[in-house]
């Protein structure tokens, strides 16, 4: 049977921020931090070693291969920061040409640091994610 690896955790948001090496991306991680909470309403959780997540949702795919992931998240990694938002949405493909500076993968957003960003783009792919997921998984157990 399939063992989610990234799972919410104890483990204290804080005190992973504070171990974040570089001081401007732990500068950024804290602003980071207070926009999540701010826009989503959820208290930051960490989920495995890296990623902080915001809220939660209980995934359960046809394959039958269901689990529980964070709603949105970041992650102040060495090279760049990692923001979480869900996979699938075509609303994001929309807001990212007007983000700023990024890159981004399947359900990650990579920035250098949130200078390079638009904020309030930020709120909105923060937000569309939110209601993304609450739509798409409206039995999931969504909790904070």
């Amino acid at each position: 049977m399939y063992e989610q690896k990234t799972k919410e955790t104890d483990s204290s948001v804080i005190e992973f921020i504070e171990n974040v090496e570089n001081l401007k991306k732990r500068e950024d991680a804290y602003k980071l931090l207070d926009t999540f909470t701010e826009t989503t309403g959820y208290p930051a959780k960490m989920w495995g070693q890296s990623i902080i997540g915001f809220g939660s949702y209980h995934y359960k795919y046809q394959s039958g291969h269901e689990g529980d992931a964070p709603l949105v998240g970041i992650s102040p990694r060495k090279a760049k920061i990692s923001l979480y938002f869900a996979t699938g949405d075509t609303e994001r493909d929309v807001l990212l040409p007007k983000f700023g500076k990024h890159t981004s993968g399947k359900a990650c957003v990579y920035i250098n640091k949130v200078a390079d960003i638009d904020v309030d783009v930020l709120k909105a792919l923060i937000s569309q994610s939110v209601k993304f997921l609450k739509e798409t998984y409206p039995n999931g157990d969504m909790k904070e």
